[in-house]
C-alpha cells in the first residue's frame, strides 16, 4: 500500500484551518485518520493490532467516574460558560436547571450552539473549563 503523504499534510493543514481536534477521510478501502496527537492509518484489509484496542479501552477507563445524570457534548467544539465574554454563565455548581436550559454553548466552525440541559436537576460538577476544547460524547455537566 503507497501511502499519499500530500492527503496527511493536507488534512493536517485543515486541523489547523478549522480549528479541528482531528478529520478522518475514506476513500474505498483505505481510511485515513488525522489527529493533533497522532496520525493513523488503516486499511481494512489489515487488522489493527490487539495492543492498541486495549490503550485505547485503558484509557477510556482511566476517565473520573461520576454519579448522576451526566450530559454530554453533542458535537466536537469548544465549551463556553457564558454567551459572552465576562457575561453570565448558563450553569454554576449549585444551581437548579430545567430540561431544556441552555447550560453551555459550543462553538465548531464559528457557530454557536447551545446545549440544552437533558433533565431536570441541580449543577453537581462542571467538567469542562470555559474556553476548553470538547470531544463528542465528553461529560460537560454532572446534575444531581
Amino acid at each position: 500500500m503507497k501511502i499519499d503523504k500530500k492527503v496527511i499534510k493536507e488534512l493536517s493543514e485543515y486541523l489547523d484551518e478549522f480549528n479541528l481536534t482531528e478529520i478522518e477521510y475514506t476513500e474505498k478501502d483505505t481510511k485515513i485518520k488525522v489527529s493533533k496527537n497522532n496520525v493513523s492509518i488503516n486499511n481494512q484489509n489489515v487488522p489493527i493490532p490487539q495492543n492498541n484496542i486495549s490503550k485505547l479501552n485503558n484509557d477510556n477507563t482511566n476517565q473520573k467516574t461520576n454519579s448522576g445524570k451526566e450530559i454530554t457534548s453533542p458535537i466536537i467544539g469548544t465549551a463556553y460558560h457564558a454567551p459572552e465574554p465576562g457575561g453570565k454563565k448558563f450553569a454554576e455548581i449549585g444551581k437548579k436547571i430545567k430540561k431544556g436550559d441552555t447550560i453551555m454553548i459550543v462553538e465548531a466552525m464559528k457557530t454557536m450552539n447551545h446545549v440544552p440541559s437533558t433533565s431536570d436537576g441541580i449543577v453537581k460538577e462542571i467538567c469542562v473549563e470555559d474556553g476548553q476544547p470538547v470531544e463528542f460524547g465528553q461529560t460537560i455537566v454532572i446534575l444531581e
